[in-house]
């Protein structure tokens, strides 16, 4: 396994490098106070704090285990949006080997806001696709914050195509707020492209697995998600609209977004009640972005678990399955 690339919550001064969502200002304010004993303690003036730090830490591990217990769907988009949570290219980094990306849609250019390429996943060739949003303002730019246009998902079409000819499983990570918008992704037929990339998915002779690793926004996310399983962290959120674009349009009132996110139903737990995806990877306590080892090596599983179960499925059994999976939601039984 590479080694994965820099990351806050790996480096040795992370604690210098917290960023805290409003709500986790109760953790934040014990953190900081055992964070001053410890700076306190280094300077070695011959007494030590040990004891009350410990007591800190207990004490901000619980209150963070209480919270993340209750979140609201507002707060959980607030976390999957979280600026130091994992994106696409510390999954790639710490899950695939010999990684060789494809760039180009061979019609107009190219689009970073979705990554993809052939690699190998626990010693198995894959075909790898993501939408990558960036962690600085430069990569943020380059990546269009993870919004992909047209040539994107034809990219992605042609991924899955080359994936499909030779036989290869589909990884999926899914990360956007949804498609790019502008002017220019509509005069290049961006419904078009999101279609073709979904219908891509949905015809697909090998197994796919997708999972949705942060914000799964709208058909910009479906895309690419159309897979033979889908899979959520803990803290991530997918649906058919932003809660900021939901409340614009139902009450022309973007700060009810989070009226929105607890009427729209878009936590990995109220989709796995519905059928809507097939199942939920914990995160570590406080988020994805606490412990991004951990969470790397739980989505690692979970992926390796869900291929196995199309071990010795034919291609026509496999399109089968997903037709029924996706046919099968919003049916009474």
């Amino acid at each position: 396994m590479p080694t994965l690339p820099a990351h806050p919550a790996r480096t040795p001064n992370w604690i210098m490098m917290r960023s805290y969502l409003d709500f986790e200002k109760p953790v934040a304010e014990v953190e900081a106070k055992a964070d001053e004993l410890r700076a306190l303690e280094a300077k070695g003036e011959g007494y030590s704090l040990a004891e009350e730090i410990g007591k800190l830490d207990a004490k901000a591990s619980q209150a963070l285990k209480d919270l993340y217990a209750t979140l609201t769907p507002w707060q959980k988009t607030l976390v999957a949006r979280h600026p130091q949570r994992p994106h696409f290219k510390d999954y790639c980094a710490a899950l695939i080997t010999e990684f060789t990306p494809l760039a180009g849609d061979r019609a107009f250019g190219e689009d970073e806001a979705i990554v993809g390429g052939f690699g190998r996943f626990r010693g198995e060739a894959v075909c790898v696709i993501g939408q990558e949003k960036g962690d600085s303002t430069e990569t943020r730019i380059r990546h269009n914050f993870g919004m992909p246009k047209p040539e994107g998902y034809r990219k992605a079409v042609r991924l899955m195509e080359l994936a499909d000819r030779f036989g290869l499983p589909v990884l999926s990570f899914i990360d956007t707020a949804g498609a790019y918008p502008g002017i220019e992704a509509e005069e290049r037929g961006q419904a078009e492209a999101i279609a073709r990339s979904t219908e891509a998915c949905l015809g697909l002779r090998t197994p796919s697995v997708a999972l949705v690793i942060g914000e799964g926004g709208s058909g910009g996310a479906i895309a690419i998600a159309a897979a033979s399983k889908v899979m959520m962290l803990e803290h991530a959120i997918y649906s058919v609209i932003s809660p900021e674009g939901a409340a614009s349009i139902l009450w022309r009132d973007t700060g009810r977004a989070q009226d929105a996110a607890t009427g729209m139903k878009i936590t990995a737990q109220d989709l796995l009640k519905f059928g809507i995806i097939d199942r939920i990877i914990s995160e570590p306590v406080g988020g994805a972005h606490r412990d991004p080892q951990v969470a790397l090596a739980r989505a690692g599983d979970a992926l390796a678990s869900s291929l196995a179960d199309f071990a010795g499925m034919s291609g026509d059994d496999i399109v089968s399955r997903r037709a029924e999976k996706f046919l099968a939601i919003g049916r009474s039984l």
